[in-house]
């Protein structure tokens, strides 16, 4: 009992990052029908650069997250600016022919890193990275600890800007309805720009985040594709609360898996979980 009690203490802890390492897709691909299958190669490359701050100016990996946010907003809008009008102002077919673009601009990703990194293990220091806090029989890792706390802020902060900012309503309004908000004067794609800079710049923490909770490598993408994509359907489509939730069911999933079964077993969940959801409940928990 204590040993199950224990893997789902761990699970609440890792489904929060999760969600952390989510909530962008939930915005590009949940609001904005954009099949950013790129985004975990995103977060990967955003974790390389929290290593090299971290590495060459021993920079804190959080307030390294936070220096590349700005850049990581930037590459957003140029990302989806070529999307645009490359793929989607020409025709139905954009949805197809996205995903051929942005499985893409995952492999350049993965090959730029490999070049400028090469193919091991990088992880990052921090004077949290290494302890633990002891808890009766439990131990728990303060770098856990650290990602559950500002995964649970990031995901906060992004669902109230969402829903009580001019903006944040803008980009919920255009994933509802385009053409009206077309008819009221205001501007579509560039709120889907926007939104899609968001999406990225969030990438920034969440890549500080899968620094400091594990040693990544240029592959770890496809590892997080599953996750990623299960979290946000699971969710609903766009709903930010709904991705907490999705993700903390994932995490428990994995870690009760993970303890009773083995690790072997724990990748699986994610494209498990999703293949039921898609047959039961397409929607979603709390879908649109």
């Amino acid at each position: 009992m204590d040993l199950l009690l224990g893997a789902v203490v761990l699970g609440v802890l890792l489904g929060c990052f999760y969600a952390a390492v989510s909530v962008g897709l939930s915005v590009s691909f949940g609001l904005l029908d954009v099949p950013h299958v790129a985004h975990p190669a995103f977060l990967v490359l955003a974790s390389y650069g929290v290593f090299q701050l971290n590495e060459s100016y021993d920079i804190d990996p959080l307030l390294a997250g936070l220096a590349i946010t700005p850049l990581f907003f930037v590459f957003g809008l140029l990302a989806y600016r070529v999307y645009y009008e490359t793929f989607e102002r020409r025709g139905s077919d954009a949805a197809v022919r996205g995903i051929a673009f942005f499985f893409g601009i995952a492999f350049i990703i993965e090959v730029l890193i490999i070049l400028q990194f090469g193919v091991d293990q990088r992880s990052v220091s921090a004077t949290y990275i290494g302890k633990s806090w002891r808890f009766g029989e439990f131990r728990i890792p303060i770098r856990q600890l650290v990602a559950f706390a500002v995964a649970l802020a990031l995901t906060v902060l992004l669902a109230v800007y969402l829903s009580k900012t001019f903006m944040g309503r803008a980009i919920r309004a255009v994933a509802q309805d385009e053409e009206a908000l077309r008819l009221m004067g205001a501007n579509p794609v560039r709120i889907k720009q926007f939104a899609f800079g968001i999406a990225t710049a969030v990438l920034g923490i969440a890549g500080a985040l899968l620094i400091i909770v594990a040693p990544v490598e240029p592959t770890l993408d496809r590892a997080y594709i599953g996750r990623t994509f299960c979290v946000v359907v699971m969710a609903g489509l766009g709903s930010i609360s709904g991705t907490l939730i999705a993700a903390i069911i994932l995490g428990v999933a994995e870690s009760i898996v993970l303890t009773l079964f083995g690790a072997s077993w724990a990748p699986a969940i994610s494209f498990a979980m999703l293949l039921g959801v898609l047959a039961v409940r397409p929607q979603g928990l709390l879908g649109r």
